[in-house]
């Protein structure tokens, strides 16, 4: 249980906590991460890769191992992290979250080819993924997600939106550009790839309209797109705004009220109001 207390203290120790031993842990977990990445990236180049091949491959097995031991680890510590849950739910709980999706599935594309008897080399690339086990050490990363965690609500409707929008006009421009440029746009889901470069602004020029209507809808579609890429922009930035109050909330030892609880509040400071308002109104009555 001694043992198990450390682990778990390492791994989920607040950052600013953190003593040595626990602070030497992290930038070591941290630097083999970036190392894995930079590895990666130098194995695109064959003749490198090829003359190094020994190196590579040996540095890869030593990293698995350590990653996963690593995730065994966290399970096993999940019922300190997660205090509230038992021991086998706060373990699913790490399991299924997303950090810990992301921690199997930089160590999987090294185990399926033992399981699955099939050419899974594309799989490696995923190996990227592990740059990602970087938020459970820093403090920034951890903030994009806790952002993204929080405002996923008025993201996905903002996806919708956007997916609603592409398909209107690519429908458009399909049914306007189709016969006169059968090349370029033959179908409504070859037509996405331009609904989507207009609409984020990109506009790469490869396919465009020529017929007058057709650049209508184009500019339209264009203006629109502006107003589109602003609104996840707003709620991404007010995210942050609102987790960087909340943080030095916490430091400062105030508690903030949630969105219902000010709400509440503010109805109930309303309520209290038109009350006085009414006993004033009584006294002054003659």
């Amino acid at each position: 249980m001694k043992l198990k207390k450390i682990v778990g203290e390492i791994l989920h120790t607040e950052e600013e906590k953190k003593g040595l031993l626990y602070m030497i842990d992290d930038y070591f977990i941290s630097g083999l991460i970036i190392l894995n990445v930079i590895a990666i990236i130098l194995e695109s180049y064959h003749n490198l890769y090829q003359s190094h091949k020994l190196f590579f491959d040996s540095f890869d097995y030593i990293s698995v191992i350590i990653f996963t031991a690593e995730y065994i680890a966290r399970i096993w510590v999940a019922d300190i992290q997660f205090k509230e849950y038992g021991p086998v739910k706060s373990r699913l709980k790490y399991i299924f979250s997303p950090m810990g999706i992301i921690d199997l599935v930089a160590i999987l594309p090294f185990y399926l080819p033992f399981i699955i008897k099939l050419d899974l080399r594309f799989l490696r690339i995923l190996r990227l993924l592990r740059i990602f086990k970087l938020a459970h050490y820093f403090q920034s990363l951890r903030l994009v997600s806790n952002v993204i965690s929080n405002k996923k609500s008025e993201l996905l409707i903002t996806v919708f939106g956007a997916l609603i929008m592409i398909l209107m006009s690519a429908s458009l421009m399909y049914e306007l550009e189709h016969d006169v440029q059968p090349d370029k746009f033959p179908n409504i889901f070859a037509t996405f790839w331009w609904a989507i470069a207009t609409l984020t602004t990109i506009g790469y020029g490869d396919v465009f309209p020529v017929t007058g209507w057709g650049q209508f809808i184009a500019a339209v579609t264009a203006l629109f797109g502006i107003g589109l890429v602003a609104i996840p922009t707003g709620i991404l930035s007010m995210g942050f705004m609102e987790e960087i109050q909340k943080k030095k909330a916490e430091k400062e030892g105030v508690t903030l009220l949630t969105d219902e609880e000010r709400e509440k509040f503010l109805a109930f400071i309303a309520k209290m109001q038109d009350e006085l308002a009414k006993d004033q109104n009584k006294a002054q009555a003659p």
